[in-house]
């Protein structure tokens, strides 16, 4: 970045004043081709001059859009650089040649590309973009459950702040939970674990192994929603489709499921096995995502949005980049020991292939800690 000319910030005009000419029909027509299938023409003229601006704005601000599975269609296929799931992005970010960073997702996944890229500037369209699982615990209520089981190791999942990381002892993500439990037990010779905080998860994971789990009253406002009910009515309307869920959502709702597993691994199912109809109980903006990849299955879209994911949008990215604003910062102290949590799982061997679930196996009632 450093040297590059730069257009004043005073010469990009405000959002409002962008406007569908041609110049942007002809920088943006492959694009909407697209999304042509998830994307009504209607919208496409309020959207494209601000997309056709993002990605004019990021070349000359030297920087690189992540795009969480949840976005909308017309961010994450259109001026998403990186895309994925929370963990791949910053991975993937922290090796990319860009000074800048743009999380196009939730404020835990800007502060793990800041922990990952500490010399990169991240930015967040909207600091207000949070997350019901997030923000369930502290790093004070993990403190206090280390004080009360200090011969346990404690696991954290990856949709936390960077201080519940830091207090933690190792990360896992919704696709390496089970392998992550199971190298803590081993490494700490205990038949326990604490896998903290979604509770769904936790007993989900306690399902495929033998390893006993602790978890904690957290949840993902989304996936929580969804009830063995839907289900049923689901496959009673759809009896042909494949019904995917996420290890987020009430055993009671993976157990009706036909796979469950991570959105990588939901994606992955999709594409590698292309049933001719799929319903995945997720995010509403995960099937449009998918839809795009696979245009031969037909998708049902049981629409639970994420409030959260939705606060991230076109004009905000837009105005992120144009202002360079919404800078996420992480004490660095705190980031040191994040990192640390992080690095534990990554040390881990890599698996070869998304995992899934067996929905088969009951999950355990829940089992809590006591602090």
């Amino acid at each position: 970045m450093d040297g590059m000319i730069r257009t004043p910030i005073s010469d990009w005009p405000e959002a409002d004043a962008l406007v569908y000419d041609d110049g942007v029909k002809a920088r943006t027509d492959h694009l909407y081709a697209r999304v042509k299938d998830v994307v009504t023409p209607m919208e496409w003229p309020v959207f494209a001059p601000l997309i056709d601006a993002i990605n004019r704005l990021k070349t000359e601000r030297g920087a690189v859009i992540l795009a969480h599975n949840y976005m909308t269609p017309e961010i994450f296929n259109c001026v998403g650089d990186i895309t994925g799931d929370s963990l791949k992005l910053a991975q993937v970010a922290a090796e990319a040649e860009e000074d800048v960073i743009v999380q196009a997702g939730v404020h835990f996944m800007a502060e793990t590309a800041k922990i990952l890229s500490p010399e990169k500037t991240v930015l967040i369209p909207d600091m207000k973009a949070g997350c019901s699982l997030a923000s369930s615990i502290t790093g004070a209520d993990v403190r206090a459950i280390k004080a009360a089981y200090p011969d346990l190791p404690i696991v954290t999942y990856v949709n936390t702040s960077a201080e519940v990381k830091a207090y933690s002892d190792i990360c896992c993500t919704s696709s390496n939970a089970v392998q992550v439990v199971e190298a803590a037990a081993a490494q700490w010779g205990v038949d326990t674990v604490i896998l903290i905080p979604d509770q769904y998860l936790a007993r989900n994971v306690a399902a495929q192994t033998d390893i006993k789990i602790l978890t904690w009253k957290g949840a993902c406002e989304v996936h929580e929603e969804f009830t063995p009910g839907d289900i049923d009515e689901l496959r009673a309307a759809h009896p042909d489709a494949v019904i995917l869920t996420h290890p987020e959502c009430p055993p009671d709702v993976m157990a009706r499921a036909d796979f469950a597993g991570s959105t990588g691994a939901m994606a992955a199912y999709v594409k590698e096995r292309a049933p001719k109809k799929a319903i995945l109980i997720t995010e509403c903006s995960m099937s449009d995502n998918v839809a795009v990849e696979n245009p031969g299955v037909q998708f049902v879209r049981p629409c639970n949005l994420c409030p959260h994911m939705k606060r991230i949008t076109l004009k905000g990215i837009y105005e992120a980049l144009r202002d360079m604003q919404h800078e996420v910062h992480v004490d660095p102290e705190i980031a040191d020991l994040a990192r640390a949590s992080l690095q534990a799982m990554l040390d881990l061997p890599r698996l070869a292939t998304p995992p899934h679930f067996d929905t088969g196996k009951a999950a355990p009632a829940a089992a809590y800690v006591s602090v």
